[in-house]
């Protein structure tokens, strides 16, 4: 979120950049040869459908006063997340819950919600049964088996401490924050599990946004004064002191240590980081960490391979927009968006700007080609959160969905074209380098104006193709189930660990069907706030058979398995080989390949 710095006593900050003029011209150029190509076929673009009433969904976020919002992490949080907490095989939901400044001073917090889902397109609220109780002022959630026992654990991000509770697999939760040293202190925006040393477990890494003492929580300073388009509004984030990011290297022992300054990351970070990410962006077989910042650059912590992190986000071209310019970065997602088998990013903004798309060169070279993909007109009065790369039409090129909606609730009283609650975003992948935005072709039930935060993805009906939550600050979240765009095929992976971690994290695989060549990398955390459904997600376009599967683990195990049939979820197994899931209604398994065609050890 792009705030402004704060003045004392002065005029009004407004959000123009130096190069608004010459980037709005070009946009205008960009949208009349993007409306001239080629249209997408309507029977092509997914459809969906908002089925939170008939889901029992009842959960209603809160965060801070409705209208008269003081402080900056009132107009945050709203995170969500999926995972199968009981391992039946269909996908659960975790709500964030925040508070309120009245219930936060007495110590009255409310704590989240864990719904199971019943399969049949609803769920039922269990959080009393498992243990989920501990109250706090929630920002957002990540998922990781990090104990290697084959149950999802939770870690929550917290105005203050933060919770570890260790899934015991048997419906319940235990509070294992103290004994595992994660607790932390201040506040923490986003959070993500990734094995970056290579040694089979998990560690864990926090964004901490802004350094508040919530202990002796101050009011407003009142000789500070900050504006939006000439209205007072919180001050933030420059001007504020940042918060401390922190890795913690998993002991393997059901403890971690904090390695933050040992493994070169900025101890004393002057940046406000709010969207994190694990992936290899340089393609060296280990995963690199990047973070999206506020109002300042975005850094990238390539992975030396040694247990330390050089920090290369300006050589990168990753820490800026094409125009040099610092964004209001958010939420954040890297996966390969045009198919030449490296990761790229896309990185939501603040309004008045633009949520950019980085292109991975190679080399560790990205380049911001926001502008030639088309995206730029669209997203300028939008506020960007949460966000992922997700093929929605299944015909082999990732698309781009977003959450969207603003912060400050005067826009409510004002007779602007900017508006407080906002449309989500949904662009298709033309295969050409090129976005088409079909928000309103994809149904009228995501017409819905919100206020738009976390965003999970998953397969919730395990129908093969993606569905999504979006958490609405102060309000109830929506639960939106894909209701299908052409014939086209499908196929999803869920990774088992054996060497490598358990949850697969950083595995890649590499899916060839004819001339096409798809990679996917596991990864659980998602956008910001939030976390997403851990398997590997591919559209196959017409065809029904997968020439080969290729699957790269962390721990350097190389498996390839032929003539895999479509329309069908899979685990791959790192010892076993590749095996068919059955829906959960037979729970049924039946091998199709007993182990690896080829292995390889080593990076």
């Amino acid at each position: 979120m792009k705030d402004r710095s704060p003045v004392r006593n002065g005029s009004g900050l407004h959000a123009k950049r130096s190069a608004h003029g010459s980037i709005g011209f070009a946009a205008g150029i960009m949208l009349v040869a993007h409306l001239i190509r080629l249209p997408v076929l309507p029977e092509s673009i997914p459809q969906f459908v908002d089925i939170t009433g008939s889901s029992n969904i009842t959960f209603r976020h809160m965060n801070g006063a409705e209208r008269n919002k003081r402080y900056l992490f009132e107009l945050k949080g709203g995170g969500a997340g999926f995972f199968d907490f009981d391992k039946d095989g269909w996908l659960d939901l975790f709500m964030v819950q925040g508070s309120t400044l009245e219930r936060f001073r007495k110590g009255d917090n409310p704590h989240g919600a864990l719904y199971r889902n019943q399969g049949d397109g609803t769920f039922k609220d269990v959080t009393r049964k498992s243990g989920l109780t501990r109250t706090a002022w929630g920002m957002g959630v990540s998922f990781g088996d990090y104990d290697n026992d084959g149950f999802a654990d939770i870690y929550l991000n917290n105005l203050g401490a933060n919770f570890l509770y260790r899934n015991r697999g048997d419906g319940t939760f235990e509070d294992v924050t103290e004994r595992a040293g994660v607790g932390g202190s201040g506040w923490t925006s986003s959070s993500a599990f990734g094995d970056y040393d290579g040694d089979g477990d998990l560690d864990l890494f926090a964004c901490n946004y802004i350094h508040y003492d919530f202990q002796n929580l101050q009011p407003p300073d009142p000789k500070l004064v900050c504006h939006y388009r000439g209205t007072t509004i919180p001050c933030g984030p420059l001007g504020l002191q940042a918060g401390s990011n922190r890795l913690y290297r998993n002991n393997g022992d059901g403890t971690f240590a904090d390695v933050t300054v040992e493994s070169g990351l900025d101890e004393n970070n002057h940046f406000y980081s709010l969207g994190v990410v694990w992936a290899d962006l340089d393609g060296d077989k280990d995963q690199d960490l990047y973070l999206a910042n506020d109002s300042t650059p975005n850094q990238l912590y390539v992975n030396q391979g040694n247990g330390t992190f050089k920090e290369m986000g300006l050589l990168s071209g990753l820490a800026t927009s094409a125009a040099g310019d610092f964004q209001g970065g958010m939420g954040v997602d890297a996966a390969d968006y045009d198919n030449d088998g490296r990761l790229d990013v896309f990185v939501t903004n603040f309004a008045h700007d633009y949520s950019t798309l980085y292109r991975n060169r190679g080399g560790l070279m990205f380049e911001d080609v926001t502008q030639q993909a088309g995206l730029i007109q669209p997203e300028w009065l939008l506020v960007g959160w949460g966000t992922g790369f997700y093929d929605l039409d299944h015909d082999g090129w990732k698309d781009i969905f977003h959450s969207n909606g603003h912060v400050y609730p005067f826009i409510l009283d004002a007779e602007w074209s900017e508006t407080y609650f906002q449309p989500s975003s949904i662009y298709i992948n033309q295969r050409d380098g090129t976005f088409r935005d079909v928000r309103k072709m994809a149904g009228g039930d995501l017409q819905k104006e919100l206020l738009g935060r976390g965003m999970a993805f998953a397969d919730v009906d395990n129908d093969g193709d993606m569905d999504f939550l979006i958490g609405n600050l102060n309000g109830v979240p929506l639960l939106y189930r894909h209701q299908g765009a052409s014939p086209n095929h499908w196929v999803m992976f869920r990774a088992k660990g054996v060497r490598s971690n358990r949850d697969g994290i950083g595995a890649r695989i590499t899916v060839v069907t004819g001339r096409l060549r798809q990679v996917w990398e596991i990864k659980r955390t998602v956008g910001i706030y939030s976390a997403s459904d851990p398997r590997a997600h591919f559209g196959l376009g017409k065809a029904g058979l997968i020439d080969r599967v290729e699957v790269r683990w962390p721990s350097g195990v190389v498996q390839e398995f032929k003539d895999v049939a479509a329309d069908r979820h899979y685990l791959i197994d790192e010892a076993k080989g590749l095996e068919r899931e059955f829906l959960p209604e037979t729970k049924a398994k039946r091998v199709i390949h007993a182990g690896p065609r080829r292995t390889t050890k080593g990076h």
